[in-house]
């Protein structure tokens, strides 16, 4: 009897006035959509409870569908120094409620995340919500308005991509030490 292992995946774009979030059901090589939103933060005034608004969120949504794994889209490169940090702090208390309850991290760069999911790394957000409504079979009705909440569900369907080797029965290593050790012969020094 081959029974194939469900995951759930939480795909998480940050942020400090709107944080996307999407899940993910992942049923052998078939990903499915569970659900997407964002968490409103633009009424907090104060950085400090920003942060703990977004960390008892992403606590409510932990419990709430029970990840597997999180996703979470890294901080771009912004001229702004202080939304930047900002921005930083928020994905951090985002990673940090996931460390909380155990749950595995991967950060994926925005480039990277739009071409997993339009073949673009510089698609706008209306193209990856488009495409991932094309892929996941997901009504454009169901959208929130703020694209963030379709951001959150592309990073968790970039991480999808990213660990179901869907197309290679590719050797899969943890980190480049892991590589090395498995292919010592074929590594100079």
């Amino acid at each position: 009897m081959n029974i194939e292992k469900e995951r759930i995946i939480l795909g998480i774009d940050p942020g400090t006035t709107i944080m996307g979030y999407g899940v993910l059901r992942v049923l052998g090589n078939r990903a499915s959509y569970v659900a997407l939103g964002v968490i409103n933060l633009k009424n907090i005034k104060n950085h400090y409870l920003t942060l703990k608004k977004i960390f008892e969120e992403i606590n409510l949504l932990i419990e709430k569908y029970l990840p597997d794994e999180l996703a979470i889209e890294a901080p771009f490169f912004a001229k702004n120094v202080q939304s930047m940090l900002k921005l930083g702090r928020a994905q951090g208390v985002a990673i940090t409620a996931a460390i909380a309850h155990g749950i595995p991290i991967a950060e994926y760069a925005p480039l990277k995340i739009k071409m997993a999911i339009t073949g673009q790394g510089r698609a706008a957000k209306e193209q990856v919500a488009a495409m991932l409504c094309k892929i996941l079979k997901i009504s454009e009705s169901e959208l929130p308005k703020e694209l963030d909440a379709t951001d959150g569900l592309a990073t968790a369907y970039c991480h999808y991509l990213q660990t179901n080797n869907i197309i290679s029965n590719e050797k899969k290593y943890k980190n480049w030490r892991d590589f090395v050790q498995k292919n010592a012969n074929k590594v100079k020094n």
